[in-house]
């Protein structure tokens, strides 16, 4: 610090410390990642947020009616986008325990059900006849519709379908 020459920026110097000390203690310490909380997030997502946070400063800088029009469009958009995203993700979670549990591998189904924790999806899964995990609708009303006829011994119950 003390051979820097007076033209160089300070900002910078600062810069170049950070980098250096960054390094060195991912060099010695090793890197510690961070668990993703939301592991569906990806690039994408990204671009729809800064697309909401830009609808947002221009309705900031200008309160007009197609402004406010356009920040409750985009918002729309974002809310479905994302929706749909942890949809996508949470039915690839809820197969791959499905086929965790077929194959009788445990300790990926137990790890698998434990990332879930905290978030209850709406699903069904049940077990059909064979003990397998059943998760899609028409599988799973077929089986509580003849659970609830032999339950209450009801004849007639029109078929599902």
């Amino acid at each position: 610090m003390e051979n820097l020459s007076d033209d160089e920026d300070v900002d910078r110097t600062w810069e170049n410390i950070k980098v250096n000390i960054k390094t060195l203690a991912k060099e010695n310490l090793g890197l510690h990642e961070l668990k993703q909380i939301k592991p569906w997030f990806e690039e994408e997502c990204l671009g729809v947020l800064d697309q909401r946070k830009w609808a947002k400063i221009q309705w900031i800088r200008d309160p007009s009616q197609s402004n406010v029009n356009n920040l409750n469009n985009v918002r729309r958009e974002a809310s479905r986008y994302f929706r749909n995203k942890t949809k996508v993700y949470l039915r690839a979670k809820i197969e791959e325990l499905e086929t965790n549990s077929k194959i009788q591998n445990i300790r990926d189904l137990y790890r698998g059900i434990s990332d879930l924790k905290g978030y209850q999806p709406v699903c069904n899964i049940e077990k059909d006849e064979k003990d397998d995990l059943v998760s899609d609708s028409h599988s799973v009303l077929g089986r509580r519709k003849k659970f609830f006829s032999q339950l209450f011994n009801v004849h007639g119950v029109k078929d599902v379908g």
